[in-house]
């Protein structure tokens, strides 16, 4: 009798053991479960931040933390995307000849037809800007110093890394622009601007680019090994005519890695670089005449679709 005795004590007590060892693990399960729940869950405060409202849309930030804005005009289904300003002050014109767009764009919205939806970037490297013009927010020809045409320094990001050497097209982490090495970065995508940017065309999906970039004056189609996409071809044609620019089938000057509309070729989006012929004249007029040449050409391109 006194061996059933401790033989049900034991029991009892294994018993009792066991219960608060499994609710012990069982805590903790629920605990990692919770923990990788919320770690999965996309962070709804940030992605409200980044869409201000539906006529812009914050897409990240610079190395030394400015804004990197997209401004959206037209509700249409086409997306046409301009991009400004990848190296900041050494090319401010860029920025400019966005913010022209803009204000063409703003003042006169019946110019955009009707199935399109226009974005632009007017300053992707606000790090480069601010070093030269001293501000990342709109501004004027009379706010940029005399002495600021082909301000190097304004060129890089805070990282001192050249962002149109930071894409995924044959990229490398030492870079050549001109005869002078740069940095690429410490590898593709390693800055936030560029990573901004891809996040934004992944989720927005352009039917077409425009970079301005200067200066050389020309028009230059994009590819990375895979050859000129048609519409590339097409939309270098429409825009170097209309603007006077000349077009050029590739960028051969000097080899360049990691540039940005050819990374853009490579994702298959027809992407156009448009080269100002200065560094300080924005030639708004040209690109006006080339970027209505382009909106004809889309709306056109809906028009003829069947129903």
């Amino acid at each position: 009798m006194k061996y059933l005795v401790i033989a049900v004590v034991v029991i009892l007590v294994l018993g009792v053991g066991g219960f608060f060892v499994y609710k012990n693990i069982a805590n903790r399960a629920d605990m990692e479960n919770d923990r990788a729940f919320e770690e999965a869950k996309p962070d709804t405060a940030a992605e409200q931040e980044k869409t201000v409202d539906d006529t812009k849309t914050v897409i990240g930030k610079s190395a030394d933390g400015h804004e990197i804005t997209a401004y959206h005009y037209g509700k249409g289904d086409t997306n046409l995307l301009f991009i400004g300003g990848i190296h900041g002050g050494y090319s401010w014109n860029t920025a400019l000849v966005a913010y022209e767009l803009m204000e063409y764009l703003e003042k006169t919205p019946d110019a955009i037809p009707e199935n399109m939806r226009v974005t632009v970037i007017p300053v992707m490297n606000p790090d480069g800007l601010n070093t030269v013009v001293g501000t990342t927010s709109r501004f004027s020809m009379a706010d940029v110093p005399e002495e600021s045409a082909d301000t190097i320094p304004g060129r890089f990001n805070s990282n001192e890394v050249d962002l149109n050497r930071n894409f995924d097209c044959d990229w490398q982490a030492e870079s050549k622009w001109q005869n002078r090495t740069v940095s690429g970065g410490s590898e593709a995508f390693s800055e936030p601007e560029s990573k901004a940017v891809r996040d934004f065309i992944a989720t927005s999906s352009p039917d077409a680019v425009v970079v301005w970039y200067s200066s050389a004056g020309g028009v230059f189609a994009s590819n990375c090994h895979d050859g000129v996409l048609a519409e590339t071809t097409e939309l270098t044609s429409l825009y170097a005519e209309a603007s006077g620019y000349r077009a050029f089938k590739e960028f051969n000057f000097y080899e360049i890695t990691g540039d940005m509309v050819n990374w853009m070729a490579k994702q298959g989006i027809p992407a156009i670089s448009v080269l100002l012929t200065t560094h300080r004249d924005v030639e708004w007029n040209k690109n006006r005449a080339g970027i209505e040449a382009l909106f004809k050409h889309y709306s056109d391109e809906s028009a003829d679709l069947p129903e």
